[in-house]
């Protein structure tokens, strides 16, 4: 009964081993590890990449609550890159032999050195190197994406950078979807009514530390005349130099607004009810800074 239960124990992994019972395809094993902290705890989420030896993807994954990570994978060599907020990159290779399990065991990551704030003092958004997109939902099933192509901005960096705080304008009229018809609608009075309301600011008010790279910037969102608090959910990702030396400082920031917020509630209801334009758009901006000159 047991024979028939697990079958031809050649084609599984050794019952002594944890995964006794698990049937693994032919010329195929298994790779595992666990992710942990520098105090051996375990860390969820954190994303694994595998490669095989001609550095091609074979599978990706993230760890479970436990730290934990199982792939079957072919056997073969295979390169593993691990990452996570807050910690620095891991690498480590694997050899994949048939019918077996591979394990890694712990892999403790080291916790990363934060990059380089920016300089105290005034610093200009640059449009050039920046962008504000958006995605809304389109009949409950497709997603439009969009940007604005004009806007400017200033980030007064504080001594104690959570002291700091930004200014933006964006060109209401400058929105951008590809099509002109939609983006005339987009104008109109029925969104964004770029006639009485030529612009969006933004103001900040708070900014916050969330761990490593990762802040919240909390302000004053002026949308279709109406004024909001918006909080950006903001990515620092440190300091560089130009093609000219220049030196700049990067970020990206998202943040879900919903339309009725800003009184934008035209509203045209297809079959069964289905809104011809979702209730809530997405916004991701990738912006650069450089030293107000």
């Amino acid at each position: 009964m047991f024979g028939r239960l697990l079958g031809n124990r050649g084609s599984r992994v050794q019952r002594s081993n944890p995964l006794a019972g698990v049937r693994t395809p032919p010329h195929a094993g298994v790779l595992s590890c666990r992710v942990v902290d520098p105090v051996n705890e375990p860390v969820a989420g954190a994303e694994l990449t595998v490669t095989d030896a001609m550095g091609r993807r074979v599978v990706t994954g993230g760890t479970d609550p436990y730290g934990l990570f199982l792939a079957m994978v072919p056997a073969g060599e295979y390169r593993l890159a691990v990452a996570a907020e807050g910690y620095a990159p891991y690498r480590a290779t694997a050899l994949v032999a048939e019918n077996s399990l591979a394990s890694l065991g712990d892999v403790t990551l080291q916790v990363a050195q934060p990059p380089e704030p920016p300089a105290p003092g005034d610093w200009d958004i640059e449009p050039a190197h920046s962008s504000i997109g958006f995605t809304a939902r389109h009949i409950g099933l497709a997603r439009i994406h969009g940007r604005f192509n004009s806007f400017a901005g200033v980030v007064r960096i504080a001594e104690r950078m959570e002291q700091s705080a930004m200014h933006v304008v964006i060109d209401a009229s400058s929105i951008d979807t590809g099509i002109r018809m939609r983006d005339d609608h987009l104008r109109s009075a029925d969104f964004l009514d770029v006639q009485r309301f030529p612009t969006l600011e933004f103001y900040s008010d708070r900014f916050v530390h969330k761990g490593g790279t990762r802040w919240t910037v909390t302000g004053a969102l002026s949308l279709h005349g109406v004024t909001r608090t918006v909080t950006l959910d903001t990515d620092y990702l440190g300091i560089g130099n130009g093609m000219e030396g220049e030196t700049r400082a990067a970020c990206r920031a998202s943040t879900e607004l919903h339309r009725d917020d800003f009184t934008i509630s035209w509203q045209s209801m297809l079959a069964r009810g289905i809104a011809a334009v979702g209730p809530s758009i997405r916004v991701d901006l990738d912006v650069q800074i450089v030293p107000k000159s």
